[in-house]
């Protein structure tokens, strides 16, 4: 379980840091987002067939940023449109 939230930080700060621009996403964001990325990068990895989902592997650490990365961008334009309503 520790692992998963160290994994979901790394992957999520990572995430961050390779989309451009500013983000109006907080620790927590940012964890549960990296959460989902690792998540998303473990299922994935383990239907390819190169590890488990609890495995650290290079596939799914890549997969897992790479999903970081779209869902902070869904995050910013689902925040984006509710701030636009108010």
């Amino acid at each position: 379980m520790i692992g998963f939230i160290v994994a979901g930080l790394v992957i999520g700060a990572l995430a961050r840091l390779i989309k451009p621009g500013k983000q109006n996403l907080g620790l927590g964001a940012t964890l549960l987002l990296g959460l989902a990325g690792s998540v998303i990068g473990g299922v994935i990895a383990s239907l390819l067939g190169t590890g488990n989902i609890f495995e650290l592997n290079v596939l799914g650490f890549i997969v897992a940023v790479i999903a970081a990365v779209l869902l902070i961008g869904v995050a910013e334009s689902v925040a984006g449109r509710r701030r636009i309503r108010r």
